[in-house]
């Protein structure tokens, strides 16, 4: 038989036997320790030990996290081994958890601490001073630890301990040294020792000196009681309990005690030799009452009260425990534990490990635990837990539903029978099924139902009588039960079962699935994840694989993602029985994030963070790596943390060096062995705590300015690095050489630049010069000392030499000699027109000479030159009188002709003259380029015709300019010459050039040329016509006719062409 996928358990007929299966029961419990941390034993076992069939195996967790086995815990066998314990780390209340395949139980919770004893701090205690006769009360203040300590101390290094008397106490509850009244011979150095007793450890602390004072002696006065009991205290039956009391007072005071109700001290208390302690042991419920502590000295007495109070405990113990049950599906289950107890406990309960979920059929009243009409899904293993403030205790049971198909195996059906004609057959049928199966019968594939010869009896048994041939055949026994359905022929098996897999993100499986059975019986799969049937029609990630001849149905599941971690049940059906086999697939992937995220303490450069693990997605976390965003970070940035590397099993970190008064958002990343998974939701904003400012301004400077100052400059500190409010700087500056510091506070963070002005400070003076921080919390760091130069002084002396050379009508060049001063700039004031002052302008250079530009032509021009430095400008030169060059030539180059040949371009051109007023010209600048977009050559001739030697192919745009002495002429704008490709275009090149040509004869008609040439028609035909009519226009204006019929010519001839 199979299992179900909601494990059907087949129920066991025969007796119990020793190795029965059953759930986990412990055998032994962890319990409430304390363990030493010694330096030679650095390993703790925590016990636990738990029976069971299977064996269990074991979990554990601390503060209710589970643990994950790394460097510092181990497993032997159910044990906890702790390596290298830490008193932080791994101390706190650890649990057992045990589980088979019945279920889990949870151990009761054992508190594990360890004791330790840390040294004192090393630094030097005060000195107290006292008058004689004065009391005075040492502080021992001990260091961090836990575990039981015995506190002592020692005079002036002595070998042996302090011994007290009437004047002298330690108290064991505080540590503190009591003098009563002091005398010269208690003047020296005082050690507190602390031991801790289960360690053996012993510290010592700094010495703390006493000294008199020799102002006065201390007058006589009354007791005071400064060591004394709680008003109240609860004893528990046999403990032992230690009351504390102690006077200051001069004279001393004598101390005693007694009971306020009249009855005389128990006989078995003990007082010590200073009276100072009364200790009750084996504390009995006739010891309770009002205990008096009295001081009493020459000036008066004190007293001091407190009440012992019985307080009647009684440890749990269970009155009435619980039993394992095996009890049939749909049975209604009762349970009922009781503890005794003071006080009266309080019940919870669990299923395997984890608290109950009540439904409407379950039904906890304290102790008692009812469920109605059980179902598979409750079978496991329960605890009741009785608990009141004084501690737990765990009883455990494990309930078993019986809930099984019917099975053939121990009752099955004769394989043949051999009848006579005429008799009569009973073929019994009892399957074992629970619950009870309901039994048919068929004959090959035909069902049997009831007639006058055959008869299906109540039990299952199948009769028939007056037997005849026609009744002989094959005859099989069908039962059926809500788990499944059974035939008394062979049984349909799987016999190549899923198996349970692991399999990590993006990968893909197959889960096979193989049946053999009754080969006349056709079986059906179906495959149920987490109990819901697979739609394959629907499922990306899903699809059923197999073959009929071998009857398996395998499910592959492609691109395996975390939602697909799970169970698997491979069903099986025919129509006289069913099977199923499961598997559970484990998918690894990478953590999920990481979950309440914590920002604890928080101090100026770190914080303290915590957090819970989410889902590790199969693979246990191996590190936790944490990030932070600030206002003047770029996305989140890694940080630093103590540890520096957080390991899987740590929920804590430190994060450190983060900048005082700046505020921070954290989150938490978690990785494992498959990847890094998603950050956790951002920790609330916290800001950093203000502190003093550690980082000094950088690149200081200075210098420049005006005549006795000096200006000093840094760089300002970012807003992140000022560490608190109220920032700004502080200048300090003296004379080099000097040793007194001048400062001044620039209360602006913003501040880059600070300029102190004494007209009595010489030019070029060197100075120290540092500039420091502070803001509300204290003073910063200064920069390193740097010498800055004071201001310089203005020049005192004109440039000398100056003089002037004309270049054109607009461009004059100014030269002169430099002055005699260094580290000076040169500056031309300006230059001027007829002397008119306002229409001065001015020239800035560098060097001794300068080009002035954008002159108008026959101008005269007045310069003068003076030098400029960083304090000024010095006195100017005498002017100097140039006058510029008249203006080139206003009129373009004319009559432009030009013809291509080849690769070589041939122009001529008109000659320009120019006017009076104009320079003369001394040739021509002819530009040319490709294209508008193309890089413009430059040739010069004198002549007024050239040949210009192209590449051939592309269009040309060229410009020709006249060349004189007051700069170049007006441009005759550009010519486009295209390029040619046959004789075609070189002949249209040519007409259009000739176009070109009566256009610029004829300017009396130009706008009638235009007409024609905005037809922009480069047919052949039409230029052909034009060219001969400009020819024939040419013809006749030089012949002597009238001009009445010239101008009826033109106009004949514009119209035809534009026609």
């Amino acid at each position: 038989m199979k299992h179900l996928p909601w494990r059907l358990r087949k129920e066991r007929r025969s007796s119990p036997q020793r190795n029965a299966r059953h759930g986990p029961v412990f055998t032994q419990e962890p319990s409430d320790s304390v363990f030493p941390l010694r330096s030679e034993d650095n390993k703790v076992f925590i016990n636990c030990k738990a029976k069971g069939n299977p064996v269990p195996h074991y979990k554990w967790k601390v503060d209710g996290r589970y643990i994950d086995m790394d460097l510092n815990y181990n497993l032997v066998e159910g044990n906890l081994l702790i390596n290298n314990p830490h008193a932080t780390h791994h101390g706190g209340v650890y649990q057992c958890i045990a589980t088979n395949v019945f279920g889990t139980i949870v151990s009761r919770e054992a508190k594990v601490q360890f004791a330790y004893l840390q040294n004192f701090s090393r630094k030097p205690r005060n000195t107290v001073s006292v008058r004689e006769g004065q009391a005075v009360v040492l502080l021992c203040g001990p260091p961090p630890h836990n575990g039981e300590i015995k506190y002592s101390w020692v005079f002036n290094g002595r070998p042996s301990f302090l011994l007290q008397d009437t004047r002298r106490f330690v108290s064991q509850r505080t540590g503190n040294l009591y003098i009563a009244k002091v005398e010269a011979s208690d003047v020296g150095n005082y050690t507190c020792v602390v031991r801790n007793m289960m360690t053996n450890a012993t510290v010592y602390s700094s010495p703390t000196p006493v000294v008199l004072r020799r102002d006065a002696v201390m007058g006589e006065y009354e007791p005071k009681i400064e060591v004394q009991f709680p008003e109240s205290l609860h004893v528990t039956k046999g403990s032992s309990v230690k009351l504390e009391c102690f006077a200051l007072g001069n004279p001393v005071p004598s101390i005693t005690w007694r009971r306020t109700d009249g009855y005389p001290l128990p006989g078995k208390i003990k007082i010590n030799h200073s009276n100072g302690v009364l200790e009750i042991p084996y504390f009995r419920p006739e010891d309770a009452g009002v205990y008096e502590c009295v001081a009493e000295n020459s000036r008066g007495k004190n007293a001091a009260k407190g009440q012992l109070i019985f307080q009647s405990v009684e440890h749990l113990q269970w009155v009435q425990t619980l039993k394992d049950a095996h009890m049939a599906i749909e049975a209604n289950l009762q349970w009922e534990c009781k503890a005794s107890g003071k006080p009266k406990p309080v019940y919870r309960w669990l299923k395997n490990g984890e608290p109950l979920v009540l439904e409407d059929r379950i039904l906890v009243e304290g102790g008692r635990l009812a469920v109605s009409k059980i179902n598979l899904l409750d079978s496991g293993m329960y605890q009741c837990l009785a608990e009141n403030e004084h501690g737990a205790i765990y009883a455990s049971a494990e309930l078993k539903v019986v809930a099984s198909s019917p099975d053939f195996s121990s009752s099955p059906v004769k394989k043949s029978m051999l009848i006579q004609r005429g008799g009569e057959v009973i073929m019994e049928c009892r399957p074992h099924a629970s619950p009870r199966a309901s039994i048919s019968w068929r004959r090959g594939g035909e069902f049997l139902k009831d007639s006058t010869r055959r008869t299906i009896m109540e039990d299952g048994t199948l009769r028939i009588s007056n037997i005849s041939e026609s009744d002989g055949g094959r005859y099989t026994c069908v039962a059926r039960n809500p788990f499944g359905t059974s035939s008394s022929t062979e049984p349909t098996k799987i016999t190549v079962p899923p198996l349970s897999v692991d399999a990590t993100v993006g990968e893909s499986i197959v889960l096979p699935c193989e049946v053999s059975g009754d080969s006349s019986l056709d079986p059906t799969f179906k495959w149920f994840f987490n109990g819901k049937l697979i739609d394959f029609n629907r499922q990306d990630h899903f699809e059923m694989i197999g073959a009929q001849r071998v009857k398996s149905g395998d499910l592959m599941v492609r691109n395996i993602q975390l939602k697909h971690s799970g169970k698997y049940v491979c069903m099986v059906h025919t129509v006289v029985d069913s099977v199923s086999a499961a598997a559970h697939l484990i998918v690894r992937g990478p953590p999920s994030a990481p979950e309440g995220l914590i920002v604890g303490e928080i101090t100026d450069s770190t914080a303290q963070l915590s957090w819970e693990s989410g889902p590790d997605n199969h693979s246990p976390v191996t590190t936790y790596s944490i990030q932070a965003r600030t206002p003047f970070s770029i996305g989140w940035q890694a940080v630093r943390t103590v540890p520096d590397s957080v390991p899987g099993q740590m929920f804590h970190a430190t994060v450190i060096d983060l900048n005082p008064w700046v505020d921070y958002e954290f989150r938490v990343v978690a990785s494992n062995s498959v990847g890094v998974g998603e950050p956790s939701m951002q920790s609330k904003q916290i800001r950093t705590k203000a502190a003093v400012p550690e980082v000094a301004p950088g690149n200081v400077s200075g210098g420049g300015g005006r005549r006795g100052e000096l200006v000093i400059q840094w760089e300002p500190i970012p807003e992140e690095l000022q560490s608190g409010e109220e920032f700004g700087y502080v200048v300090a500056f003296r004379p080099l050489g000097t040793s007194t510091w001048k400062q001044t506070v620039l209360a602006s963070p913003d501040a880059s630049r600070y300029t102190f002005r004494n007209d009595s400070i010489p030019p070029l003076s060197q100075f120290e010069v540092k500039v420091g921080v502070y803001n509300n919390k204290g003073e910063g760091p200064s920069s390193h000392v740097v010498v800055v130069y004071s201001a310089e002084e203005e020049p005192s002396e004109p440039p000398s030499r100056v003089w002037t050379r004309t270049l054109s009508a607009s461009e004059i060049e100014v030269y002169w000699e430099p002055i005699t001063q260094t580290a000076s700039s040169w500056k031309i004031i300006g230059y001027e027109e007829g002397m008119q002052e306002s229409d001065a302008e001015m020239v800035r250079v560098t060097d001794t000479a300068a080009l002035l530009s954008g002159l108008k032509g026959s101008t005269v021009y007045l310069i003068s030159v003076r030098a400029q430095n960083s304090a000024g400008a010095g006195p100017s030169s005498p002017a100097v009188n140039v006058t510029t060059k008249k203006p080139p030539p206003s009129q373009p180059p004319g009559n432009i002709e030009w013809n291509l040949t080849n690769s070589k371009i041939f122009l001529s051109w008109e000659h320009v003259k120019a006017m009076g007023n104009e320079s003369e010209v001394t040739g021509y600048k002819v530009l040319y380029r490709q294209n508008w977009l193309g890089k413009t050559s430059v040739v010069e001739t004198n002549r007024t015709s050239m040949a210009l030697q192209v590449p051939s192919g592309e269009d040309y745009l060229i410009e020709i300019k006249a060349l004189s002495d007051g700069g170049d002429g007006s441009s005759s704008g550009p010519i486009r010459i295209p390029k040619m490709s046959g004789k075609r275009e070189l002949f249209l090149s040519f007409t259009i050039h000739r176009i070109h040509f009566w256009y610029n004869r004829f300017k009396g008609f130009q706008s009638a040329f235009n007409n024609i040439l905005s037809h922009n028609n480069e047919s052949h035909r039409y230029y052909v016509f034009v060219d001969v009519c400009f020819c024939l226009f040419q013809v006749l204006t030089q012949r002597a006719i009238s001009a009445q019929l010239h101008a009826r010519f033109v106009q004949l001839c514009f119209l035809y062409c534009q026609s």
